[in-house]
């Protein structure tokens, strides 16, 4: 039996809680409220999240960080993106230095352009034979309610990666490998902004065909990013690419797609993010990204009108109408831009 610490209890911690509990480790969350350790620990269910699903007794909460990370052999982060620098600060020294490091955060740390795996090797020393990414479709509701589903482990050591997907393989949860780390982190960033763009056409009413449309040229540029910065574009139409791309720009269980579509239904950001309850980590990780892009002289139409609506205040109709006048161009090769 392993030992599984878990730092964050929001939806998607608990998520994960639940998957490693089952596939029988012993499992021990850190979060900041006493009243949500009590809950989680006495009552085997969190106050807030998922209130219908029981978590198994191998889940038990604390407030106390030696307490939940002693002895782990493998922890994992799931706190927003733009938090997790500080959060890890915090557990500087009480991680075990052999323990392998997870992120199930997906988000680009604004400022730095970090990915959260690194993000995670600044703040606690891991090397990459101790460092590991989860990304797919996993809409933590689904997952916490035991849904069929699958999911990428990305790891540039394969003992490391081996051991997460050992720890989260359930009959329900199927982990496929990935050495490519860089292209499944910025998957799982990338995949927020466009759902907010979806969102955003939903709201105004628009049928499949945009949104479609939306989430096909988003995966283009999710891929161009990628590449550019040394992932494996092969990556981009797996689990970690199209699949969470798919999920989250389609499902109602999204925040960032929710927001968007309360954003295109005339309501502002803020109250927007405000009554979709929840993190979505597109609000802050899209100017990260779009700064990556830039640096990189990478191309992000969509990304740029997302920042534009988000950041700069621009109307949600007129988003889509910039959008519309690029510069015609072709989707495959042999052609330049033609009108």
């Amino acid at each position: 039996m392993r030992r599984v610490a878990i730092i964050g209890a929001g939806a998607v911690g608990i998520a994960f809680a639940q998957i490693a509990a089952d596939a029988g480790n012993s499992v021990r969350l850190l979060v900041r409220d006493p009243r949500v350790a009590k809950s989680i620990t006495s009552r085997h269910r969190h106050p807030y999240r998922h209130p219908g699903v029981r978590l198994s007794r191998r889940v038990h909460a604390t407030t106390e960080t030696k307490s939940a990370l002693r002895g782990a052999d493998i922890v994992m982060v799931a706190v927003r993106a733009q938090v997790a620098g500080t959060v890890l600060r915090g557990v500087t020294g009480v991680v075990p230095r052999d323990a392998v490091v997870v992120s199930l955060m997906k988000g680009i740390e604004l400022g730095s352009g970090r990915r959260m795996s690194e993000v995670i090797g600044a703040s606690l020393d891991t090397g990459p034979e101790r460092t590991a990414v989860i990304s797919g479709p996993n809409l933590a509701e689904e997952l916490a309610s035991r849904e069929p589903a699958a999911t990428v482990v990305a790891s540039a050591s394969p003992a490391a990666g081996r051991a997460v997907a050992a720890a989260i393989a359930t009959d329900y949860l199927r982990p496929y490998l990935n050495a490519d780390m860089v292209g499944v982190e910025v998957g799982g960033a990338v995949k927020n902004v466009i759902a907010f763009a979806v969102g955003v056409a939903a709201g105004l009413g628009h049928g499949m065909n945009t949104r479609a449309t939306l989430m096909t040229r988003g995966l283009a540029e999710m891929s161009r990013l990628g590449v550019a910065l040394g992932g494996d574009v092969e990556t981009f139409s797996g689990l970690a690419g199209v699949g969470d791309l798919t999920a989250t720009c389609f499902s109602g269980m999204s925040r960032n797609q929710t927001v968007g579509r309360l954003v295109g239904e005339g309501m502002s950001v803020d109250d927007a993010v405000a009554s979709a309850g929840g993190t979505a980590e597109s609000i802050k990780s899209s100017a990260a990204i779009l700064g990556l892009a830039r640096a990189h002289g990478v191309d992000m139409p969509i990304t740029a009108a997302v920042v534009a609506v988000i950041h700069q205040g621009l109307d949600a109709r007129a988003m889509g109408r910039a959008l519309m006048a690029r510069p015609k161009r072709a989707e495959g090769l042999g052609y330049e831009e033609w009108g």
